[in-house]
């Protein structure tokens, strides 16, 4: 705050007044947060189970679903590490190729069913390098030799990254 007119007296004693009380205020608000902060050095950092109320506690997965649990993600984690391992090249190491790989599984994608010819196209939205593109063509070529069948479909996957299209078997056509 700034002093109000140093000429007019009362003006003046009225600010001193109002900057008094608001200094006052904040060294309030200090010694509070002091002792705010002091407490919460005091709490301890962990909570005991029994000291937890009978709605906040949780229960733990039973013994046969945690195994399941652990081993779906032992699969996708050495999915993901095959996956990886078709990544890497002269541009891209392991975690590059792994950090490629979780953006392109959250990456949006078309899926275009074409029955008549047996496929269902999945094109991927391209990656923000061009890098990044050519190592996902060498996933994306992989992934298509393999000529997976959809779960309960006729329908053969087949996978391609924004308007480029691999070498289509069916279709006849080439890289563009």
């Amino acid at each position: 705050m700034h002093p109000a007119v140093e000429d007019d007296p009362d003006k003046y004693k009225k600010w001193l007044t109002q900057k008094s009380e608001l200094l006052e205020q904040i060294e309030q608000y200090e010694k509070e947060l002091e002792g705010v902060k002091a407490d919460l050095k005091g709490m301890p950092k962990h909570i005991k189970w029994v000291e937890l109320e009978e709605k906040d506690k949780f229960h733990r997965l039973l013994p046969g679903r945690k195994r399941l649990m652990d081993t779906v993600r032992m699969i996708a984690y050495r999915a993901e590490t095959a996956m990886a391992g078709i990544l890497i090249g002269p541009a891209v190491d392991l975690p590059a190729a792994r950090r490629l790989l979780q953006d392109l599984f959250v990456t949006e994608a078309d899926i275009l069913p074409e029955p008549e010819a047996g496929l269902l196209r999945i094109r991927i939205h391209n990656a923000s390098r061009p890098a990044a593109n050519r190592a996902l063509l060498r996933l994306l070529e992989h992934l298509n030799a393999a000529e997976v069948e959809y779960p309960g479909t006729e329908m053969r996957l087949y996978y391609e990254l924004g308007g480029i299209v691999l070498n289509d078997k069916n279709s006849g056509k080439g890289v563009t």
